[in-house]
């Protein structure tokens, strides 16, 4: 999962951000309305947290704006205030969800993977590949049934390839979608991840990597 933040306190923004790393969601700040929807513009989010008090076009304006797109983000809306009334504005806005400050990590996270989940609700829940299944929601893998504990980066960038369906995934692809907008172009971080989510899930190998393109699964050979 990709997450957009726009927020302007950038204490509570840079919390966020660091506690939905911990979970391996990656996340992305913006501090006002229009490097919010300059980002939008180039990157493909799963989940918005918007904060509807922010300089530039506020939190109502962008989520009308995504409203009006076909496969837009979920808007997962933050604010202040509780009043019923300031929430059925937010919901008409376009919000998908919302949740009040302060609020706990945990159910924030929570938000947000239901709000991943439904904007992916033609895709099948658990993803299987090669004797490989991925339960994103229980955080779980299993190889021919037997449970393989991962790192959050492991299971992070192995969804990505599960979710690709065989398909080949480049590093750089791979960063962007398991990592964030921070991450070095120059690391190596990718292959050191593939190397030990590989030895995690054991022999035969199940992680292909495609000479000079990317990472695909591929069905272990007999």
């Amino acid at each position: 999962m990709r997450v957009l933040i726009v927020e302007d306190e950038l204490f509570l923004a840079e919390a966020i951000r660091d506690g939905l790393r911990l979970e391996a969601i990656s996340a992305d700040l913006a501090a006002d309305g229009d490097t919010a929807l300059e980002q939008l513009a180039i990157t493909a989010y799963d989940v918005v947290v918007l904060d509807r008090d922010i300089p530039g076009p506020n939190g109502d304006e962008i989520a009308r704006h995504l409203s009006q797109q076909t496969g837009a983000p979920r808007i997962l809306m933050l604010t202040a205030a509780d009043r019923l009334d300031d929430k059925a504005s937010g919901f008409e806005s376009g919000a998908d969800d919302y949740l009040t400050k302060p609020f706990a990590m945990r159910e924030l996270v929570l938000r947000l993977r239901a709000l991943a989940r439904r904007s992916a609700s033609s895709a099948p829940p658990i993803r299987e590949f090669g004797g490989v299944r991925l339960d994103p929601f229980r955080r779980e893998v299993y190889r021919d049934g037997r449970y393989i504990a991962l790192t959050r980066k492991q299971f992070a960038v192995l969804e990505v390839l599960l979710s690709a369906g065989g398909g080949v995934i480049s590093a750089e692809a791979l960063l962007e979608r398991a990592w964030d907008e921070n991450a070095d172009p120059f690391t190596n971080a990718v292959r050191i991840t593939i190397s030990t989510l590989r030895k995690r899930l054991g022999e035969p190998w199940v992680i292909e990597t495609v000479p000079g393109v990317g990472y695909r699964m591929s069905e272990p050979a007999l």
